[in-house]
Order: structure tokens, then sequence, then C-alpha cells
């Protein structure tokens, strides 16, 4: 028996040991040995590869600086505070809240989170929204169902600032979920409040409107986050079961802070999510930038990933702009190759990619960026099977163009940005049943030769090999090979250098054979 099968019959006893002594619970209590009983990754979530969500929200409408304008408008000396006050007046006078509730500018505009229906005269189209995420390839989408701002983008009973009952008048996750679902996308939500409402670990950083002014207006009091600790629980808690009852979602994405959210409270957020999916027959996905563990949840890499394959399945968010997540006047974009190359990087490594797009205030999305996404899923419908569905290999990849920032949101983290690879950069991906090798190359080779030097005689052998061929859109082109000690080197044909990168796909007979980590090393 070779030592690869030998290895997997010991990984599939140890399996059903384990699974014997950790059987799944009936139903979820909140506690980590409870809870560590769950998948964090389901089948479903590792196939799907690439979605889609977007910062918009009540911080879009002053289309300046960032999402993080409501906290920064209150930091005197702050460019977003020197800007507030030019145009709006000294934060005092004109608060965060009058861009809900609508007010004049200095210069008698009126300024108000209030976007309207293309059916109602306005330039929103949540199903217009949905038809391009699926063009995309994206297979989940949603929206930013309440950011660090407090105001819930949802018909919510239990704040007073959201969508239905504020200027919008309507439900947005509810329009925008039910649109997703048609075109066969899982639901992603994502909540950021816990930076809104609870105090992070470093006291000196305060919660999110910790530069605003003290209220004693009940309502205010919510939307800045000036309620006890008590009630600031309560209220996180209860904010997240409203969006499970209402919206049944397939994910639910948290931004950071969540070590701040008392342990107690978190668990049982946990508990009831997983205990609901149970209800619902459905597989779901928590994701977490701290606070938690891949036995629970799924660990999120805010702008970047990690530099190598990981053991345990991830995601990545990243921003289709290079300067702000949220819509602002001036935006940058990556281009459309860099996001793809990124999104190769991220499946090579065992992770999934989470792209935000940024709408204007009144639900319209900026060509450019429908342009980006087009050319995405362009690519995507001709060569998607070297992505859904497939699994990382033992090797991510090849190549000097280094991608990934290293570390996950918290101590020791850095951003990174997607990059456009090289005709020496690869990255690699595998069918599930382990019989067919996919080569991602990132450009076309000026001397029409890909060199792959992880498929040399001293990492692999070859004998097993049936057919490589290139993938076109009409037919794939097979391939002649030439296996050397220290690389694979396959001549392609003189084609039109028309695509954002190349898949070459190996078929073999039987399992793909076991890389020679030794030999490379």
């Amino acid at each position: 028996m070779k030592f690869k099968n030998l290895m997997i019959l010991i990984t599939v006893i140890g399996t059903i040991t384990l699974g014997s002594c950790k059987e799944k619970p009936k139903k979820y209590t909140a506690d980590w040995n409870s809870l560590e009983q769950v998948e964090p990754a389901p089948e479903w979530f590792k196939d799907a590869k690439f979605g889609i969500y977007f910062h918009w929200g009540v911080y879009s409408v002053p289309a300046f600086g960032s999402e993080w304008y409501p906290r920064n408008m209150y930091i005197e000396g702050h460019n977003v505070n020197l800007h507030h006050i030019e145009k709006y007046g000294s934060p005092e006078e004109w608060p965060y809240h009058y861009f809900i509730t609508g007010a004049e500018d200095k210069q008698g505009n009126f300024m108000q989170f209030a976007p309207k229906l293309k059916s109602e005269g306005g330039e929103f189209d949540p199903e217009e929204w949905a038809d391009l995420f699926a063009a995309s390839g994206a297979k989940f989408a949603g929206p930013v169902a309440e950011h660090h701002d407090g105001f819930s983008m949802w018909a919510s009973e239990i704040n007073p600032w959201n969508a239905k009952d504020q200027a919008p008048g309507m439900d947005l996750v509810g329009l925008l979920t039910e649109e997703i679902r048609k075109n066969d996308m899982k639901i992603i939500l994502s909540m950021h409040h816990a930076f809104h409402s609870f105090k992070q670990p470093d006291e000196k950083r305060r919660t999110f409107f910790g530069h605003a002014p003290k209220t004693d207006d009940p309502e205010l009091q919510i939307l800045y986050g000036q309620l006890s600790e008590e009630e600031s629980k309560k209220l996180w808690l209860e904010k997240h079961k409203e969006i499970i009852d209402n919206y049944q979602p397939d994910i639910i994405w948290q931004d950071f802070n969540l070590d701040a959210v008392p342990e107690s409270t978190l668990l049982e957020f946990l508990a009831y999510y997983y205990n609901r999916a149970e209800e619902w027959n459905k597989e779901v996905v928590a994701t977490y930038k701290d606070a938690l563990n891949t036995d629970v949840g799924v660990l999120d890499y805010e702008r970047g990933g990690p530099y190598e394959l990981k053991d345990y399945y991830w995601l990545t968010d990243d921003a289709i702009s290079r300067s702000s997540w949220c819509y602002t006047e001036g935006i940058g974009y990556y281009s459309a190759k860099a996001v793809l190359h990124s999104l190769f990087d991220r499946i090579s490594k065992n992770g999934n990619l989470l792209l935000n797009i940024s709408p204007k205030a009144d639900g319209s999305i900026p060509q450019k960026q429908k342009d980006i996404l087009l050319a995405m899923g362009n690519w995507l419908k001709n060569y998607g099977e070297a992505v859904y569905s497939t699994r990382a290999w033992e090797k991510y990849g090849e190549g000097p163009t280094e991608m990934g920032s290293g570390h996950p949101h918290g101590e020791g983290a850095s951003f990174s940005k997607p990059v456009e690879g090289t005709s020496e950069d690869i990255r690699f991906t595998r069918s599930k049943d382990e019989k067919v090798l996919y080569a991602i190359i990132l450009d076309w080779p000026e001397d029409n030769i890909v060199s792959i030097n992880s498929l040399a005689k001293e990492n692999i052998d070859l004998t097993s090999l049936q057919s490589v061929s290139l993938l076109r859109t009409d037919a794939p082109v097979n391939l002649e090979y030439n296996q050397e000690q220290n690389a694979l080197n396959l001549p392609v044909p003189a084609i039109n250098k028309d695509e954002m990168a190349y898949v070459i796909k190996f078929n073999f007979e039987g399992e793909i054979p076991e890389w020679n980590k030794i030999a490379e090393e």
C-alpha cells in the first residue's frame, strides 16, 4: 500500500473514532464543548469560493473619507472633521443622525439616506443588483446588515434606527435577500456592531462613537452606543436573533471586536444560530476575526489571507476599491485581473474570497465596479471548473509574486492589496476526487513555454498522467510535455493573449500522485 493511501486510511479511522466520541448534539448549548461539534465550513461553502457583499448605508451619503466618517467627524482636527465643519457645520450643531433624519448642508442641499426604487423614480433596483452578482460568478452575496454606526438596514422592531422606520421606508435587507435567493445564491449578512456597542480591550480606543458628545435622549443613546453594558449585551444579541429569524442567513459575517463581547453573550449567539439552522435543515457559517476559534467558526483575514496553505478552511474579505469600503467621491479601483488573481491565490490556500463593492447612497452601482465584476464573471463562466467545487492541492503554487498579508485582524495583522501575477506565477487546485490537477497560469509566457517547477521529476511521479490540455472557450487544446529534473515544460500554442489567466488541466489515472515536499526543500 502506498504511503499516501495508508495515511488516508489512518485519517478515516481517526475520523470515525473521533466521530464516536463527539457526536453532533441534538441541541447546541452555549458552551465551547457543545459548539465545537459543529462543522464550521460545510461542503457548500468550500465549493462556493467567491462571494460579494457591499458597504452601503447612511455613511454613503457624505461620500467622503470612508465608511468611518461617522466616527472621524467627531475627532477634532481629523480631515473628516474639518471637511464636516466646512460643508455642514460643527458636529455638535450638525450631528451624524442628521444624515438619517435629513437636513440641509451649508449650500442648501438636502442630505439624507433615502434611496428610492427605480420603479418609483429612483436608482435602486435590488433585482439588478442580484443579477449583477450572479453574472460576476458569486455563489453567495448580501449586504452589510449593520455597520459600526448602529443603523440597521432591515425592518427592526428593537432598533428605532432602521431602514424601514427611517427615510428609506424599506426593509433593504429583505428586498436584497429575496432577489439574491432567486438567483440561487446563498445569503451572507455582515454585522459590524461589536465595535459600536462594546469598548475595545484598549480603553483608549473607546467605542466607535467614543468621541461623540453624550446625550440624554434615550433613542440617540441607542444610536451612539451610550447604553449600559447590560443594555448593550441585550441589544447586540437581540439584533442577531432578529436577522436570524427574519432572513435565515447562510452566513453571518462578523467584523472585529468580538473579544470585547462578553463570552456568555457570544456563545449564546452561536448556539442560537446553529440551533435555528438545524430547524431549517441546513448548514450555516459563522465567521470571526477574533475571540472564537476554527472549531466553532471560519476565520476571516481582512484584505489579504495567509502566505501559505492552511489546514483549516478560511475566508478573506477584500474590497474592489483601494481607497475605501463605501462609495466616496474619487474612489479608486483595483483591476479586474488583480482581483481575479487574488481569488486564485485564496482558493489555492484553502480559502474563499468575499469581495466588497461600494454602491452610491442613491442605490446605483458605478459602471466601473460593474465592469470589474462582469469581467471576473466572464472568466469564471468559461473556466470555472478550475475554481468551483475544487480543493487546495498539497502545494498552493509557485512564482515570484507574493500574495496575502499573513495575519488575520488583530495583533500582528497587516493588510495587502490584490496584485496581478506574472507568467511565472501559478496557483493549483484539484478536483474533489483527486483525479484532476489544475494549474492556473497568471499570465502568458512570452516564449510560449509554460515551466512548472512543482511538477519536476524530483517532486512528483507523472507516470500515471493520462492527458494534459489547455482550456479554451471553444475546445481544450491537447499539450505535449517534457518532465525534466527541475521543471515540467509545456510548449503551448501561440494564441490570442486575451484572457486574464490560463488553465492547464492534468488528468490522471487514479489519484494525483503524492508530491515530494522533501525534494523541493
